[in-house]
């Protein structure tokens, strides 16, 4: 399934001699997720794990100072294809952390506490800091607040896009590239308060986004309230209809049925994992199922598909935000 974009960012290098910031002073200490981080350099072979981080430096320009990347839950943006064919994938599910070493990394960041964290099964910071790599977690992924039995954990306020402009800075910043990292985040802000603009508040339109489930029988795995989707849900002028403050809520369909949303957003995961990753397999059961088809959001066909990441705290999501809005034009949403 392909998502239109407009074309924007894939020209950062082009547009960047019009953002005049200043070069990196090494050595560079960077506080992350309440670290400090000292770079001796700008890093010549670095390795993203999860999509939104190597997105973030393909859209920096960075290729030619990838050594590797991992995790990736849906296709690479297309204004970005050509840097990434030049790049390796590791693997598209979590890599091993001696998958990683072996690319002799002299950098490493990482999108999910799941892929470099306290608890992470791939590896934790100090795997790379006792070789002397230094490293850097998404700022979205340290704003979570942890909670007991879920490893996605909770947001107590909205997620927001100046969470990504820092990362985004602070890459910039670390590869020296700041005039880059400025153009782009000049970008971005610009296409966010486009859709603002359109799109005013209003009281009776909520969206539900479904991420994936393991089966039609099993709970689905939904957007929580405060997340990505939630800021979604905003900058277009309305709410998510799950109020959970759990980052991946899960949730029955009588459940979801009593949420009652105004238009279900249906996600396209390539990963591949599971049969309803696929957004056309999600709107077939929506519409097949004897009692979720007569939910009134199915019947009057109001169900979007944006890409799975869009969901995840990432660059992707503001690209999410526009191609869902563009769907919106065809749904009635009259008050």
């Amino acid at each position: 399934m392909t998502f239109h974009r407009p074309l924007a960012a894939a020209t950062i290098s082009l547009i960047a001699t019009m953002a005049q910031a200043d070069p990196t002073i090494y050595p560079l200490e960077i506080t992350n997720c309440g670290q400090t981080v000292t770079f001796q350099g700008a890093p010549k072979n670095a390795v993203a794990l999860g999509q939104n981080s190597a997105e973030i430096m393909y859209l920096l320009g960075l290729e030619d100072r990838m050594g590797a990347t991992a995790f990736w839950p849906n296709d690479v943006l297309p204004e970005v294809a050509n840097a990434n064919a030049k790049v390796e994938t590791l693997t598209k599910e979590f890599p091993t952390l001696e998958a990683v070493l072996a690319k002799q990394p002299d950098f490493v960041a990482a999108m999910l506490v799941t892929l470099m964290g306290p608890d992470s099964k791939v590896a934790k910071r100090d795997d790379f800091e006792k070789l002397g790599i230094p490293t850097y977690l998404s700022p979205s992924a340290c704003s979570v607040t942890q909670t007991s039995g879920d490893v996605y954990g909770a947001r107590d306020k909205l997620w927001s896009m100046d969470l990504m402009y820092q990362e985004i800075d602070d890459l910039s910043r670390i590869f020296d590239v700041a005039d880059r990292g400025q153009a782009l985040i000049r970008d971005l802000k610009s296409r966010e308060g486009a859709l603002r603009e359109q799109f005013k508040a209003r009281d009776d339109l909520t969206f539900l986004f479904w991420f994936s489930s393991p089966s039609p029988d099993d709970d689905a795995y939904l957007a929580g309230g405060n997340g990505p989707s939630g800021y979604i849900a905003d900058v277009l002028g309305g709410a998510n209809a799950v109020r959970s403050e759990t980052e991946w809520p899960t949730l029955g369909w009588e459940g979801i049925m009593a949420a009652n949303p105004t238009v279900i957003v249906a996600a396209q995961v390539d990963r591949a994992r599971w049969n309803l990753d696929d957004a056309d397999n999600k709107v077939a059961f929506l519409k097949g199922d004897p009692l979720v088809s007569q939910m009134e959001v199915v019947r009057a066909g109001r169900i979007a598909v944006i890409p799975g990441q869009a969901m995840n705290p990432s660059v992707q999501t503001l690209f999410g935000a526009e191609a869902l809005a563009r769907q919106l034009d065809g749904f009635d949403l009259r008050k």
